[in-house]
């Protein structure tokens, strides 16, 4: 191993990034955590406003503040507190795109230049200040794109493709694929939304795939191993013999947990079938009041728990379920929830309310998707678990647990260790 002042310097500019003491998207902090095995000292800009615990860590005049408690370096940078607000939410992502620049600007006089940048989405202003900011070092930018921008606005109907903000979104979004050094993408079929566009060189465009690559998020299987054991919940349900349906995520509108309530009502037979669910969100207290009206003593809404708990809690299902809309999004292109690998890493079955492309489900036979998102279909599917032979069972846990390595940050750091040695070399 080189010493510090020979390894290589690589920037991850990320909006919601944080450590995992911290409420937000910890891919940055765990490609951070191996880069820095493969001769990288890692550093991460991310917005003080951390977007899921309505907290600001900056609330006087300090444009920057650095936090080196993880062991990787975070550098948050200042911006106004948006919670919910639609237009606050905005002018939060324009103050991130602007103080980046600044805080670059000093932040460079004390610390060495980056050898790479990492700009990662969902909001393509990141990726434009990552192509931009490493123009002017000299050094290569790879942009990540995690959701398409503006797609996913056309598709929920905020926004129309022909309108001129649709048009002009589009234009600024082919100028961050052309410009960028190497596009990794997310999902397995996101290369196929660049010949919808017939933007690829091999349809006359400009973007060649050769510089286009994939990478999907994933689990630290060593750090969650080490939770399920360091992190117990004391919770009998958890503890009994019961078969547990479990959902952990987001309690809202778009995350429909009230399919799950619905198809918990069709098998209130089945005594000793629990559905545990874990998460906030603005329906909590609606699907609670459900629960108490509609007498579903087979539900248990347990409300917020922290992430280092959830290897534990996955550890005690019997199955979990990834619970989606068919409607609300392009599921063709495959998946990129976190909550996917944490799934697989538990061992245990996974139930999907929708089918995916290049679904890992179906790759590594670990699981069943839906091709209905009905309460019917998510209780078949759940009776279908229940009853199957115990060795069949087992296998199908062997299965996820196999398929989880494929996904180990360990593994996925290695593949953009590779591109970013491609470039720099």
């Amino acid at each position: 191993m080189n010493n510090t002042e020979n390894k290589k310097n690589v920037w991850i500019f990320h909006h919601y990034a944080t450590p995992p003491t911290m409420n937000g998207f910890t891919r940055p902090f765990n490609f951070g955590k191996y880069f820095n095995k493969f001769d990288y000292e890692t550093t991460v800009f991310s917005a003080s406003y951390l977007h899921f615990s309505d907290i600001n860590l900056i609330n006087d005049k300090q444009l920057y503040k650095i936090d080196n408690e993880s062991g990787i370096p975070f550098v948050f940078i200042k911006t106004t507190s948006s919670a919910n607000n639609g237009l606050k939410r905005v002018m939060n992502m324009v103050e991130f795109y602007r103080n980046l620049f600044k805080v670059v600007n000093l932040y460079i006089k004390d610390n060495k230049k980056p050898d790479l940048i990492i700009a990662s989405s969902p909001h393509p202003l990141v990726m434009v200040a990552g192509i931009k900011i490493a123009k002017k070092l000299g050094v290569p930018c790879v942009c990540e794109i995690r959701d398409f921008w503006p797609e996913v606005f056309f598709m929920g109907g905020k926004l129309k493709e022909r309108s001129i903000l649709g048009r002009l979104l589009i234009k600024g979004e082919h100028w961050i694929y052309k410009n960028s050094d190497a596009l990794v993408f997310l999902k397995e079929g996101d290369t196929n939304y660049l010949k919808e566009k017939n933007w690829t060189v091999e349809q006359g465009g400009d973007i060649d795939l050769n510089k286009c690559h994939y990478i999907n998020n994933g689990v630290d299987i060593e750090t969650f191993n080490q939770q399920i054991n360091s992190n117990v919940v004391k919770d009998q349900d958890l503890l009994n013999d019961k078969f547990n349906v479990v959902y952990t995520g987001a309690i809202r509108p778009v995350n429909n947990v009230g399919n799950i309530l619905d198809a918990a009502k069709l098998l209130r037979e089945y005594k000793d079938i629990q559905f545990l669910i874990y998460g906030e969100g603005n329906q909590l207290e609606d699907l609670r009041e459900r629960v108490i009206n509609e007498g579903l003593t087979n539900v248990k809404m347990k409300g917020y728990v922290d992430k280092k708990y959830i290897p534990y809690v996955l550890n005690k299902s019997s199955v979990n379920i990834l619970n989606y809309s068919q409607a609300k999004y392009n599921w063709s292109r495959g998946n990129s929830s976190n909550k996917l690998f944490e799934y697989m890493a538990s061992g245990k079955p996974i139930i999907s309310t929708v089918r995916m492309g290049y679904c890992p489900l179906e790759r590594y036979k670990c699981g069943l998707s839906l091709e209905k998102d009905t309460p019917e279909a998510l209780a078949k599917a759940v009776l279908d678990i229940y009853k199957i032979p115990d060795s069949d069972y087992n296998q199908m846990s062997i299965n996820a647990t196999n398929g989880a390595k494929d996904f180990d940050y360990k593994v996925l750091a290695g593949k953009f260790n590779t591109i970013m040695e491609n470039l720099i070399s």
